[in-house]
């Protein structure tokens, strides 16, 4: 995908990456595949595009962004542990990731989404405890819908963000 950006565009300036899934199981009846699955789609690509965008930003010696949106699971691994195994650690790892990619004007930035309205969390939309007792945290009151980031993730592509390293909305981590 990288290498077919840069031919086609001659270059690649931005990368946002954010892909994620859930699949949600008691630790011990998790199945390999699904660990297998959710680690290569939450993890291992985002290190995967991350280092070769990079790799393209650093050998042209060109600034370059790159925005990972992260899940609210990022501040939450030791207590999503126990239903989604992956998810916890994956964001946790995720977490503590670096935040530089090179030299000077090259970022790396974490933009961590809070409780958005995706199909990932259609079953806890649906359950009305769940539900409220989320939404409870949010400080808006209500689920982020993905319009919500457009503003953060133009903010972060742009050189606006310079001098920002990282971005996240840790006031709905309690718990």
């Amino acid at each position: 995908m990288i290498a077919k950006t840069v031919e086609e565009f001659g270059s690649i300036d931005i990368l946002v990456n954010n892909a994620g899934m859930i699949r949600r199981a008691p630790t011990a009846e998790y199945q390999q595949n699904d660990w297998d699955e959710v680690i290569a789609v939450n993890l291992t690509a985002v290190f995967r595009l991350s280092q070769l965008a990079g790799q393209n930003m650093l050998k042209r010696e060109a600034k370059g962004k790159i925005v990972n949106i992260a899940s609210i699971l990022s501040f939450q691994a030791a207590s999503q542990f126990r239903r989604m195994p992956p998810q916890g650690r994956s964001g946790a790892a995720y977490q503590s990731s670096g935040q530089r990619v090179g030299g000077e004007g090259h970022q790396r930035q974490r933009d961590c989404a809070c409780y958005m309205a995706t199909d990932n969390t259609t079953a806890l939309r649906q359950d009305p405890q769940r539900s409220r007792q989320i939404m409870e945290r949010i400080p808006a009151g209500r689920w982020g819908e993905s319009a919500d980031l457009a503003g953060a993730a133009v903010f972060l592509c742009s050189s606006a963000s310079d001098y920002v390293h990282g971005l996240s909305w840790p006031s709905t981590a309690g718990g």
